[in-house]
């Protein structure tokens, strides 16, 4: 049985309540509406250190891993702005309470990379205002039979080695499908527009679509690789206690606990696979953003000009 690569999306609906160059001016694009001021001053965002869940800390159980992309050091001492751009799972369920918690973020803009399954299970439910625009990653990739994500989690004899190659090969798409590039490249530009922002951009478990966007810009921005790998497995510290039960009822079923782990968990070897992915076609994170999305040299710029600080 070939396990297809749209299965990351069953998975998440099963298991949770070619590029035109543009330039710097057509990348800013047309101004965004301003949003009206709240007349209630919000409180300020806790200090976190680089990578942390914001959503723990505003105590908004259901986006364990709302994080805030910037903090980091870049190779050459410039430091990543915080404030503008965070990367999230589902906005759903949110109760009252929550969404008032996350008004203090004050998003303009949500950037949903699910796939319109998805988002009709689990619409994202936020507080007015906030613009919305679906980014469908995987659009053009065919889905799964529900059969066949059954089979995945819930027998036992399942073998890791279909599971991770089930990853590698998403990841790999992430930089080849035709509807990859387009969502990102939208996603980008949009980023780029300072009048955009606050922005958050999210899939279902933030792990896999969101963990490569953020690793793509973290990486043009100049982050050492390793520094983004390890804001990518931080994922593992917010998600996988979701799904405890789950893991351990595989577990007691007689399943390798490797398995469910390495469906709701992340791997140094699935974002590998979309960096050689990328070096493999475009050879390097700039050719990615020129060549694969058709964001030119003054695009990237802008995005480094808007994202970066200096001392």
């Amino acid at each position: 049985m070939k396990y297809k690569p749209n299965l990351l999306a069953m998975v998440c609906l099963a298991f949770l309540p070619a590029a035109v160059p543009v330039n710097a001016q057509q990348l800013t694009g047309s101004p965004a509406e301003p949003e009206p001021k709240n007349p209630t001053p919000l409180a300020p965002l806790p200090q976190l250190a680089p990578g942390q869940s914001l959503g723990i800390a505003l105590g908004i159980p259901t986006v364990p891993n709302l994080r805030d992309v910037g903090g980091y050091k870049t190779r050459d001492g410039a430091k990543v702005v915080r404030g503008l751009a965070y990367r999230s799972d589902t906005f759903n369920p949110m109760s009252a309470e929550d969404i008032k918690k996350l008004e203090r973020v004050e998003l303009r803009n949500d950037y949903d990379l699910r796939t319109t399954a998805e988002v009709k299970a689990a619409p994202d439910e936020m507080q007015p205002g906030v613009r919305y625009r679906l980014l469908n990653v995987l659009a053009d990739e065919e889905s799964a039979a529900p059969a066949e994500l059954e089979a995945l989690l819930h027998n036992p004899k399942t073998n890791i080695v279909q599971v991770e190659a089930l990853f590698i090969e998403v990841y790999r798409e992430f930089i080849t499908l035709p509807s990859a590039k387009q969502s990102y490249r939208t996603l980008f530009l949009s980023l780029a527009n300072q009048q955009n922002l606050p922005a958050v951009f999210h899939c279902t478990t933030g792990k896999d679509r969101t963990g490569w966007a953020a690793a793509a810009l973290l990486s043009l921005l100049g982050v050492p690789k390793e520094t983004v790998m390890a804001d990518y497995m931080l994922t593992n510290d917010y998600d996988l206690p979701q799904f405890q039960t789950t893991i351990d009822g595989f577990v007691a079923a007689g399943g390798d606990r490797a398995i469910p782990l390495a469906v709701f968990g992340v791997k140094p070897e699935y974002l590998n696979a979309s960096f050689d992915e990328m070096q493999k076609q475009y050879g390097t994170i700039e050719k990615y953003f020129s060549d694969g999305l058709g964001i030119d040299a003054a695009g990237q710029k802008a995005l480094r000009d808007l994202y970066l600080e200096r001392k």
